[in-house]
């Protein structure tokens, strides 16, 4: 998939998610359903670290260009190191590590560590970072061009100092599910666990399959690419993503965004 599509699935996903906890009596707080919404966007578009013409390598200038660089080769590395007979050989390592369960669990759990240890600026830092992604992938029209990257990082700094500011507000969700003293923004790796997975499973449904179960082998394979039969499949950037998939996920979102808030 490409990167709105990917952020639209994100977005509807936690969405979801919101409207399942409202529905077995646990609502989130409405800061928890819009900070997890657009965590969760921007957070579907990290995996495509590994691929330097990805949105997230635009996203933070020369920084982000290096970082895909560096994860590029890095999965590369483990590809080799970890491929069984039956994989095939590649160039990149793109939709290799960066687009597994594991990476995904990881990288959720790197952040509530560093939410919970690192504290304000930590979780600051985190929201930023998200936030751009966030508007990148959801405001894809209004962002290109290296013109619009300065406004893109501007606005995303005011949304996590305004989130933040708004989610240490007492029973406003800083403590959302985990309420022990010092477990303030455990729950930030979640919706980057889950926009992580969206995105793996998103790109399962396209032509190339998705290796989401890496190191689990299945046969000859270890980086076995999961995804539908064949002919339920698709290009990235089709018609099928963007006349079909990106008005269900809208729909999807918008319904589950008003189950979550007990509209309807």
């Amino acid at each position: 998939m490409m990167g709105p599509a990917h952020s639209l699935s994100g977005a509807a996903a936690w969405l979801g998610v919101g409207a399942a906890t409202a529905a077995a009596g646990h609502p989130m707080p409405w800061p928890v359903l819009l900070a997890g919404a657009l965590i969760c966007a921007g957070a579907a578009l990290a995996p495509d670290l590994d691929h330097k013409a990805a949105t997230i390598s635009r996203s933070f200038g020369p920084v982000s260009r290096w970082l895909c660089e560096i994860v590029d080769k890095l999965s590369y590395a483990v590809y080799k190191a970890t491929k069984k007979k039956g994989d095939p050989r590649r160039s990149g390592g793109h939709r290799t590590l960066t687009h597994t369960w594991l990476w995904a669990v990881l990288i959720g759990a790197g952040t509530s560590a560093l939410a919970i240890t690192g504290g304000r600026w930590a979780v600051l830092a985190i929201l930023f970072v998200h936030m751009v992604l966030a508007i990148e992938g959801l405001l894809w029209r209004a962002t290109r061009g290296s013109s619009s990257d300065v406004l893109v990082w501007l606005l995303a700094a005011a949304s996590a100092w305004i989130i933040a500011g708004i989610l240490d507000q007492p029973g406003q969700g800083a403590s959302w599910l985990f309420t022990e003293p010092g477990q303030e923004y455990l729950w930030l790796g979640l919706p980057i666990v889950l926009g992580a997975l969206v995105h793996d499973i998103g790109d399962a449904l396209t032509v190339s399959g998705c290796p989401i179960l890496w190191p689990i082998p299945v046969g000859r394979k270890r980086w076995y690419p999961i995804g539908p039969p064949r002919v339920m499949r698709f290009r990235a950037g089709s018609w099928v993503e963007l006349r079909v998939l990106m008005p269900v996920f809208m729909v999807l979102g918008g319904v589950g965004c008003a189950a979550a808030l007990n509209v309807i």
